[in-house]
């Protein structure tokens, strides 16, 4: 039995879809939960070259054998969760996924007021997804729930029944946040945060699992580092550079230009201390280390790719254990054995 989490370790944007795609397919979890805020969130997954790009259902639906989960702590809207259900009917994700019946429900008025909200739109950088008045409504105990919504019927279950019952069976269960360490409503760059806590400690309480249950916690960094919207970003660099050297990238969701910056080793630190985390996973290596595209062996790494990864252990304290080297799944270097 293993309960792992992985979050992301900056600013959303990490590459959290193609690890989780390539963890789950090749641990093959009886349940992936999905945690965290809402339809804010995107997921980018890339499966034997065909792309997808995901608000609701959790990223690892590529596993077939899995039930897809989303936990009491995620915002669901109606009309994205249904429409990724027939965008992703290829993988037989219906009869299969499901969302905790307590989860609060999106209504259009809360999408409306998120985009009609000046200092959301213009100061904060809110993607308009409604996430932000949904949880002021799920505060004043005044937003609905999807046990309540007449579209979600026959889409519920108890999910920390289903989840600690599948741990107590002897089953393996995969934890995946959204967004990112930098954007936590108490530890991110505030006020320039999402609406709500988006550490891994909040991931295991999304989903309903105690802290004793948790085995593992993965976070997720790119190799360079990027964010949407407003707000503090240190290791910035300009669009001019960011262009010349390949890195120009826009959001899953809204669709921005997103904001380019070196990798923040001290940043890096401070989310592994406050995520707890165990492992490293390292993104998007290709786009700054273009020679070792598509390798698949740390061996085959060059010196200086090598001495990047040795420069994160050494600040964080934690081991790089998966490294990526290429947009599809199997572009992916495994190093988890070696803590074995």
């Amino acid at each position: 039995m293993t309960c792992n989490i992985l979050v992301g370790g900056s600013w959303g944007d990490e590459g959290k879809g193609k690890c989780i795609t390539y963890l789950c397919y090749k641990d093959q979890p009886d349940i992936i939960a999905r945690a965290g805020v809402g339809p804010n969130a995107g997921h980018s997954v890339e499966f034997h070259g065909d792309k997808y790009g995901l608000r609701m259902i959790p990223s690892g639906f590529v596993y077939t054998g899995a039930r897809l989960l989303i936990g009491a702590g995620v915002l669901v809207d109606p009309e994205v969760f249904h429409y990724e259900l027939d965008y992703l009917n290829k993988y037989q994700v219906k009869g299969r996924t499901f969302a905790d019946l307590r989860c609060s429900i999106i209504e259009p008025k809360h999408k409306e007021q998120d985009k009609a909200n000046e200092y959301l739109a213009k100061k904060i950088g809110s993607t308009g997804t409604g996430c932000g008045p949904g949880n002021r409504d799920r505060v004043m105990r005044v937003a609905k729930q999807a046990r309540d919504w007449e579209s979600m019927e026959g889409f519920t279950a108890d999910v920390p029944l289903e989840v600690n019952t599948a741990l107590d069976e002897g089953k393996d269960v995969f934890i995946e946040g959204s967004q990112g360490y930098g954007l936590s409503l108490y530890y991110g760059t505030y006020p320039f945060v999402t609406s709500k806590d988006t550490t891994a400690s909040t991931a295991a309480a999304d989903i309903g699992v105690g802290p004793t249950r948790i085995d593992e916690v993965m976070v997720v960094f790119k190799s360079y580092t990027t964010r949407v919207g407003e707000g503090p970003f240190p290791t910035e660099i300009k669009q001019e550079e960011a262009e010349s050297r390949g890195l120009e990238e826009y959001g899953t969701v809204t669709g921005r230009r997103r904001r380019v910056g070196e990798f923040d080793m001290e940043f890096a630190r401070e989310s592994c201390m406050i995520n707890g985390a165990t492992q490293i996973a390292l993104t998007c290596v290709d786009r700054i280390y273009p020679a070792c595209e598509r390798v698949k062996d740390y061996a085959d790494l060059s010196g200086e790719v090598k001495r990047f990864v040795e420069d994160i252990q050494d600040a964080t304290g934690v081991p790089v254990t998966i490294i990526g080297t290429g947009p599809d799944m199997e572009d992916t270097i495994d190093l988890r054995d070696e803590l074995l």
